[in-house]
């Protein structure tokens, strides 16, 4: 039998817990994960046990944040004068701005 995998607290992982979102729930998710730094495992664990999600920022974070501010700005400028844009694309653009105020605190 092989050996058993445990975390970095000596913890032995080995329930399996499953769940459906649609395609733009997926989508903000994944966002979430790659401004947090943290891996998605970690980011939903932190989410689901009410932990408080801190944002280590570094070289990959900054990256993902640049990335999610140009296809912003890209669908931003895409967006008729006056019109309204998508709630995907606001919600995105809050989280963003929420990760950024809670870094100059």
């Amino acid at each position: 039998m092989s050996e058993k995998r445990v975390d970095k607290y000596n913890r032995y992982r080995c329930v399996n817990v499953g769940f459906r979102l649609s395609p733009e729930e997926a989508e903000e998710l994944n966002v979430k994960v790659a401004l947090s730094g943290l891996s998605k495992r970690d980011y939903i664990v932190d989410c689901l046990l009410k932990h408080e999600i801190r944002v280590v920022c570094g070289i990959n974070v900054a990256r993902a944040m640049k990335k999610y501010l140009e296809a912003i700005l890209k669908e931003l400028q895409h967006t008729a004068e006056g019109a309204v844009p998508k709630e995907e694309l606001l919600t995105s653009l809050q989280h963003v701005l929420e990760i950024l105020e809670r870094a100059e605190d």
